[in-house]
């Protein structure tokens, strides 16, 4: 499955790296890529194993703000 989830915050290589590291740690996250200049993170994931709201949640911890 992939989801392109917006994101608010993020503005550097530090902000890439948090996201891509914590959701890519995720089970069952197949990929993961953040386009800075357009505030979004896409994620390819199993949904047996991990859902949309893991990787929000994933995403929020690190500080950044998931919008709808």
């Amino acid at each position: 499955m992939k989801e392109i989830i917006k994101v608010e915050g993020m503005s550097c290589g530090h902000c890439v790296n948090a996201i891509e590291t914590s959701v890519g740690g995720l089970t069952g996250v197949a990929a993961v890529a953040v386009d800075l200049n357009k505030a979004e993170v896409a994620v390819e994931f199993d949904a047996t194993q991990t859902t949309v709201a893991d990787i929000k949640e994933t995403i929020e911890d690190q500080g950044f703000d998931v919008k709808a």
